[in-house]
C-alpha cells in the first residue's frame, strides 16, 4: 500500500485567500505593514529567491543571525514551503558558542543584519559551502522577484524549523520541528489564550526562541490576526506600545522578570492598559505575589511552561482570573492536543500530589535532533517525550514545576546549563575542579555562582575565572559569584553534591535560617 504525500499546513495561504488585505503584520522598527495577500506574496518572492540561490532548497538549511526583523518571519515561512529548514541562531552567543552551531547546522546560507555581519564571518571560518549574505540586502533582492508559489507543498513530516537548545553535556543540541509540529503549538497557545482573528500581539521576544519564532509570531499569523514585531524590550517603549489605542495590543508574553520591570516603571498606568486580554509570562516561575499585584490591577497575567522540543505545553485559563490567583504557582494545564504524565524513576504514574517526570504525548513534539543519533527520537520513546522535568498535579489537574532538567537554572528568561559554564572555567590550567549552581536573584530570577578548586601548586582567583570567561560565554551565562574552594563535596561514586552548594549558598544569602 503506498502512503499517499500530506501536505504540511499552510496557514498563511488560507489567511490570505479569506482575508486578504487584513493587515496581518507590522515592522515597529521599520515601519512596513503586510496584509495578509501583502504576506503571502512576500513569502513567494523569498521563494523564488531562494530556489535562485539553492537550486533544490529541500533540506538546506538557512541560519540566520539578527535582532528581530521582518524579514525573518518571511523568510521562516519561504523555508518552510519549500522544504527547507530555518536556523535562527542566537546574537547574544559568542563567536565560539556560534562557530559550533554554525558547524553543526552546516548552513547553505548564512544571513545576518549589519550589526552581526562581522560575527557571522568569524562563526562561520572553515565552513565549505556556507554563503554569508547581508540580511537586508537579501529582502531588498527577493521583494524585486516575481513570486513563486512551490507547484507541491513539502510532506507534513518534512522538518522546517531548528532551535538550538543547550544540552546537560555542555554540548549545544538543535531540536527539529516540523511545520505540523508548529502548527499544533500556534492551536494549543491559542485556544488557551483566547487569541483568534480580533487580536493583536504585540512580540518583544527574541525571534531565536520557540516563544518568539513559534508561539508570538506564528500563532497570530495562523489565527488570522495581526502580528506588532519590535526590534526587542524597552520598559518604557512596552508601556507605551501596550497603552496605545491605535495599536490595540491584546496579548504580550514575556518572562517573570519584565513584566516585573514594567509594573516597576514610573510609567505603568494599568488603567491604561484596559485591552490586553492576557498578559503570557514563561521561561521562570512567575512569583505568586506578582501575579496578585496585576490582579488586584486588573489585569489577567497567565504563568505557562514550554520548551523548544514541544512549544507551548502547560498554560493557565485565562477567563477565571480569581482562578488564577488561587493557583498561584501553578503553570496550568495541558494544551488541548496534548496528553501529560508524571512518572517515577521505575516508568510508574505517581498520584495527584506526587511527583513524577513530565512525559509528553501530542502532535506539537519535535521528531528528535538534529546530528544526534546517539539520542532517542520521539518513535523510540514511544510518542512520550521525557523532559526532565519534575512536577506534581493536582485535584483540579493544575501542574506545579518542582524542579527543572537536572541543574539547568534561567537567568532573565534565558536557559542556562551549568555543564557549558563548567567546560569553560575548566580550559583553565589553574582549575581542576568547577560547580555552578543557580541562586535566587531577584533582578535576573536566577544567577549562577561557582565554585572552583584550584589545581595543586596552582593558584587562581575569582577574578581571573571571570575575566577568562569573557569572550568564552554569553553573558547571562557568566556566574554573578566565583568560589575559590579547597574541594567540592561529592558521593561515594565522584558525583558532585550539588544539593549541598545549594544550601551553602541559600545559608550564605539567608545566614539566619542556618543560625
Amino acid at each position: 500500500m503506498v502512503t499517499p504525500h500530506l501536505p504540511a499546513p499552510d496557514p498563511l495561504a488560507f489567511q490570505a485567500a479569506a482575508q486578504p488585505d487584513k493587515i496581518a503584520m507590522i515592522d515597529l522598527v521599520g515601519g512596513r505593514r503586510f496584509t495578509y495577500a501583502g504576506l503571502d506574496a512576500a513569502v513567494n518572492r523569498c521563494c523564488a529567491w531562494l530556489s535562485a540561490q539553492l537550486g533544490d532548497a529541500a533540506g538546506q538549511r538557512i541560519a540566520v543571525i539578527g535582532r528581530n526583523d521582518a524579514a525573518m518571519p518571511v523568510l521562516h515561512l519561504a523555508a518552510a514551503r519549500l522544504g527547507a529548514i530555518f536556523a535562527p541562531l542566537n546574537w547574544r552567543l559568542t563567536v565560539p558558542e556560534l562557530a559550533f552551531q554554525v558547524a553543526d547546522a552546516s548552513p547553505a546560507l548564512l544571513l545576518a543584519d549589519a550589526e552581526f555581519l562581522d560575527t557571522a564571518k568569524l562563526a562561520a571560518q572553515g565552513c565549505t559551502g556556507t554563503e554569508i549574505l547581508e540580511l537586508l540586502q537579501a529582502d531588498a533582492a527577493w521583494t524585486a522577484m516575481e513570486p513563486a508559489h512551490p507547484a507541491v507543498p513539502p510532506s507534513v513530516d518534512q522538518p522546517s524549523t531548528l532551535l538550538y537548545t543547550s544540552g546537560t553535556s555542555g554540548r549545544p543540541k538543535g531540536a527539529l520541528l516540523t511545520e505540523s509540529n508548529l502548527f499544533f503549538t500556534n492551536i494549543n497557545f491559542g485556544l488557551m489564550n483566547r487569541l483568534n482573528a480580533d487580536s493583536v500581539v504585540l512580540c518583544d521576544m527574541p525571534l531565536f526562541h520557540v516563544v518568539g519564532l513559534v508561539t508570538m509570531v506564528r500563532t497570530p499569523l495562523a489565527q488570522g490576526g495581526t502580528l506588532l514585531l519590535s526590534r526587542g524590550f524597552d520598559p518604557a517603549v512596552t508601556l507605551s506600545r501596550l497603552a496605545d489605542p491605535d495599536m490595540r495590543v491584546t496579548h504580550y508574553m514575556c518572562v517573570p522578570q519584565m513584566a516585573q520591570t514594567l509594573r516597576q516603571h514610573p510609567d505603568y498606568n494599568p488603567t491604561r492598559l484596559s485591552r490586553l486580554v492576557a498578559l503570557c509570562t514563561g521561561g521562570a516561575p512567575m512569583p505568586a505575589a506578582l501575579i496578585q499585584r496585576f490582579s488586584e490591577d486588573g489585569i489577567t497575567i497567565a504563568d505557562g511552561y514550554g520548551m523548544s522540543e514541544a512549544g507551548t505545553v502547560l498554560g493557565m485559563p485565562i477567563t477565571d482570573r480569581a482562578r488564577i490567583v488561587a493557583k498561584a504557582g501553578s503553570a496550568g494545564i495541558p494544551g488541548p492536543t496534548l496528553r501529560l504524565r508524571l512518572v517515577d524513576d521505575e516508568g510508574r504514574d505517581v498520584p495527584d500530589g506526587g511527583v513524577g517526570e513530565i512525559w509528553i504525548n501530542g502532535p506539537n513534539l519535535s521528531p528528535g535532533y538534529w546530528n544526534r543519533p546517539e539520542l532517542p527520537t520521539l518513535a523510540q520513546q514511544g510518542g512520550w517525550l521525557r523532559t526532565g522535568d519534575a512536577a506534581r498535579r493536582d485535584a483540579d489537574g493544575f501542574y506545579y514545576l518542582v524542579d527543572r532538567k537536572k541543574d539547568m537554572f534561567i537567568s532573565g528568561g534565558e536557559n542556562v546549563y551549568p555543564a557549558e559554564v563548567e567546560a569553560a572555567i575548566l580550559e583553565l590550567d589553574s582549575v581542576a575542579e568547577a560547580a555552578v549552581i543557580g541562586v535566587p536573584d531577584e533582578r535576573w530570577g536566577e544567577v549562577g555562582w561557582a565554585y572552583v578548586v584550584p589545581r595543586a601548586g596552582h593558584a587562581v582567583t575569582a577574578e581571573q575565572v571571570l575575566t577568562h570567561l569573557d569572550g568564552r560565554c554569553a553573558r547571562y551565562k557568566r556566574p554573578q559569584r566565583v568560589f575559590i574552594t579547597d574541594s567540592l563535596p561529592r558521593t561515594g561514586s565522584g558525583k558532585v553534591q550539588k544539593h549541598l552548594l545549594r544550601q551553602q549558598a541559600a545559608d550564605t544569602t539567608n545566614p539566619s535560617k542556618s543560625a
